[in-house]
């Protein structure tokens, strides 16, 4: 299974460096990146989880989440194993954080991914569960098949790429939805592995650069990254750098991996950060992992209509035309739509893959 890499060189100590991510991990012969799934293979690089899944999912299109990139939709979602953050509180530390490639990975081509979400009607794939950066070469083969399909793509990651290599990644993703994960270096190097700065150039450059439309979380997580400063900081550097209606989600934090000791979420504090980032300027600003129906619902930025109203991942009304304006007055809404027919609802269903014959 494992497949010629890209972005990598060869080093005058003989070295070779991963260019892919700004960790810029060096290895020696037969020795893989801190991510696990990229190594060294002679004088060359390769993935090793290039065609092999942690399994695949149809999911809501709330789910990633992404409240304006074709609401009520469903998305076929896939991943692999390994990541290149370190977090401590991660969510799918089972996946994530997996050495058991055998035991975890189903085998599927780009087109065999492509033709089996056409199949269950689904109007995107998903690269998620792990951070498809890792694993670029195979989510971009994936997606370029998408694309031959009518099938839009999206990446929820938490935007740790290299310059060199974003512009390839993104070229082929229709959304992002990018894991802020907290507001400060701290923050990231204590509890992540991993720095600030190159997560939010690489929100500038997709919200200014590309046509890829973004959306951000930021997982709150009690004591850590949940203080008004911080929030203020965070919902003000938004405002200002990204643009007051890129859609910032907030949401709450269980108890996992190697944060087992630190308690959930109030749902306070997600209405308090809500509070913070609308008073801060930003439009669009939503809850997750509760329920919410404010938190959740997506008002017109022209007459304040309740245009998208929602309870956790169900959309409950929607008034919105074919091209995501108010049916009231007019207002475009930021984002991708298209004619909204009956929405795909609260469901997770697992699928197999359509096998090539």
């Amino acid at each position: 299974m494992n497949h010629p890499a890209d972005y990598w060189h060869l080093l005058d100590d003989g070295r070779i460096q991963c260019d892919l991510c700004p960790r810029y991990c060096r290895l020696h012969a037969d020795q893989r990146g801190a991510c696990f799934v990229r190594m060294r293979q002679g004088d060359g690089m390769v993935l090793t989880t290039y065609g092999r899944s942690s399994g695949f999912c149809i999911d809501p299109i709330e789910k990633k989440p992404l409240n304006h990139f074709y609401p009520g939709s469903s998305v076929f979602s896939f991943g692999t194993a390994g990541c290149n953050l370190a977090c401590k509180f991660c969510q799918n530390w089972d996946i994530s954080k997996s050495r058991d490639m055998d035991r975890l990975m189903d085998a599927a081509s780009p087109e065999e991914i492509a033709r089996t979400a056409e199949r269950h009607g689904c109007r995107s794939i998903a690269f998620t569960y792990n951070d498809p950066v890792i694993f670029a070469e195979y989510a971009i083969d994936a997606a370029k098949a998408a694309h031959a399909r009518g099938l839009a793509t999206v990446a929820v990651t938490a935007g740790y790429i290299t310059e060199l290599a974003r512009g390839d990644f993104f070229a082929h993703m229709d959304a992002a939805n990018v894991d802020l994960k907290g507001f400060t270096d701290e923050f990231y190097v204590r509890l992540c592995g991993a720095h600030l700065q190159p997560v939010l150039d690489t929100l500038v450059w997709l919200v200014h650069e590309t046509d890829v439309w973004v959306e951000i979380t930021t997982l709150l997580i009690p004591g850590q990254n949940d203080s008004d400063a911080e929030l203020t900081a965070l919902s003000s550097w938004v405002a200002r750098e990204l643009g007051a209606e890129v859609p910032l989600h907030f949401s709450a934090f269980h108890p996992d991996f190697k944060l087992t000791d630190t308690p959930p979420t109030p749902p306070a504090t997600l209405t308090r950060a809500r509070r913070i980032a609308l008073d801060h300027g930003l439009k669009h600003v939503y809850t997750g992992n509760v329920h919410d129906r404010e938190g959740g619902t997506t008002r017109c930025t022209g007459c304040g209509e309740a245009v998208i109203v929602r309870d956790w991942y169900e959309i409950l009304d929607y008034r919105l035309d074919a091209q995501g304006a108010c049916r009231k007055c007019g207002t475009r809404l930021a984002g991708r739509f298209a004619e909204f027919e009956r929405p795909f609802g609260a469901r997770r269903i697992p699928v197999a893959i359509h096998r090539d014959p």
